[in-house]
């Protein structure tokens, strides 16, 4: 899908596999570029199997010691509000996947406060909207993220903005509680559309048929308040990473095969 940086491109590999190998070495590469000179690179991170999935294959991948980590700072797209230790917490699964594994100051990474550490829901989407400020600047109190990895739900959720419901519209906070998900667990901290859009290059990745309607609707140009992954959108980027099961309803001119 060659042409203007506007576009959304669709990147196909055959299996979930060698798609979470392709992501990681393009990520490589864009986290080589934007610390060669001494750059920091803000990334939010996404949870699931294929967040994961991508983690571990950055670890693996040689090119991971080219890369100097202390200047890379982690954040998450949305967070589960659940135990610190608690296996559906997306931080743990990254901490897992990759970011105990790698020379990473304690301070670059980001959490969302969980819900043993004191803090309520409210205080923990306010808590982290606070940290997000800290590297914003004079355009908005938070940092324009180098890479934003989302995954996209059967229902074009992304984040933790569910179709239809009040967080996929706010656009005056860049933190926010969420409760009564329609997804468990109910309660969550999601970022929003503001700050997910102020990314360089949004990055969604996903696999599987049952998510082939919804890649067809955001490619289409749905509402975003109806297919929040149709409203995604990085300033320089914006690549949906699917397998063949999830493409089946993407028409092949929209496939950019040089990406």
């Amino acid at each position: 899908m060659p042409g203007s940086s506007a576009e959304k491109r669709v990147v196909v590999e055959s299996t979930p596999t060698t798609l979470a190998l392709r992501v990681a070495d393009r990520f490589l590469t864009r986290v080589r570029a934007r610390t060669r000179n001494g750059r920091l690179a803000h990334i939010a991170l996404t949870g699931g199997s294929m967040g994961g999935a991508v983690l571990r294959a950055v670890r693996e991948n040689p090119r991971s010691a080219e890369i100097d980590w202390s200047l890379v700072h982690f954040w998450w797209g949305d967070e589960r509000y659940v135990p610190r230790d608690d296996a559906d917490r997306n931080a743990l699964q990254s901490r897992e996947a990759l970011l105990d594994h790698i020379d990473l100051p304690a301070e670059n990474v980001h959490e969302v406060a969980a819900s043993d550490s004191g803090l309520d829901l409210d205080e923990a989407a306010a808590a982290y909207a606070a940290e997000l400020a800290r590297f914003g600047s004079d355009d908005h109190p938070w940092p324009s993220f180098a890479v934003c990895f989302l995954g996209v739900g059967p229902d074009g959720h992304i984040a933790s903005l569910f179709p239809d419901r009040d967080e996929v519209t706010v656009t005056d906070a860049a933190a926010l509680p969420v409760r009564d998900s329609p997804k468990p667990p109910p309660e969550r901290v999601t970022l929003t559309r503001p700050v997910l859009n102020a990314s360089k290059r949004v990055w969604l990745v996903l696999t599987g048929a049952d998510k082939a309607s919804a890649l067809g609707l955001a490619l289409a140009g749905a509402s975003y308040t109806s297919v929040p992954a149709a409203g995604a959108k990085g300033r320089k980027r914006t690549v949906f990473f699917v397998d063949e099961a999830a493409a089946s309803e993407v028409s092949p001119d929209l496939i950019d095969q040089a990406y």
